[in-house]
């Protein structure tokens, strides 16, 4: 069995390094808003340069009005377009994805073999080695002389037949009539 080794660096000196680590980490988080923040803003100086409006008649006021308004609106076009771009692609990585989980579960099963187990080995497998159980179904049953059930199925047999025969036609509906009359009364 290998021993473990012991780390050669002291637990101050551990936590020391983890804090130098989250504090660098923390920095370079900062910078990278920073950055962002800057690239925002020369974008929206590029795209929306600053509105002259000293001293311009209401005409040009309005012209101007409805200059904003059109790049308003191609601003818009080009988010709803985006939008659903974005929307149409999630949907397809979502689709993607099921497939990809279906083919993962789809398998070829393995033919099954039939395997006997005896009742024993069923009952040492439930309860453990240590119960030594011997079940002998068989003992339990009721023996059944043959030569007895095969009396009772040619009498029944014969009597059937009689019932059937005695039955048929108009007699053996006036017997089932007067029969019945009798029951009820």
């Amino acid at each position: 069995m290998p021993e473990k080794r012991k780390s050669q660096i002291s637990a101050s000196r551990k936590l020391m390094l983890k804090s130098l680590m989250v504090a660098r980490a923390q920095e370079e988080l900062e910078q990278e808003f920073e950055e962002k923040e800057d690239q925002k803003a020369k974008y929206l100086d590029e795209r929306s340069p600053p509105v002259q409006i000293g001293g311009s008649s209401s005409d040009e006021l309005q012209r101007l009005c409805e200059e904003l308004h059109a790049k308003i609106d191609a601003v818009d076009d080009e988010r709803y377009d985006i939008e659903a771009k974005v929307s149409h692609n999630t949907r397809e990585i979502k689709d993607l994805n099921i497939k990809v989980l279906d083919l993962r579960g789809k398998f070829k099963r393995p033919g099954l073999r039939r395997v006997r187990v005896s009742a024993d080995a069923i009952l040492r497998s439930l309860l453990g080695s240590k119960h030594k159980v011997s079940l002998d179904l068989r003992a339990n049953l009721k023996s059944v002389k043959k030569e007895d059930t095969e009396k009772e199925k040619t009498a029944e047999v014969s009597d059937w037949r009689k019932n059937v025969e005695a039955m048929s036609g108009m007699e053996g509906r006036k017997k089932m009539f007067d029969g019945a009359k009798g029951q009820t009364q």
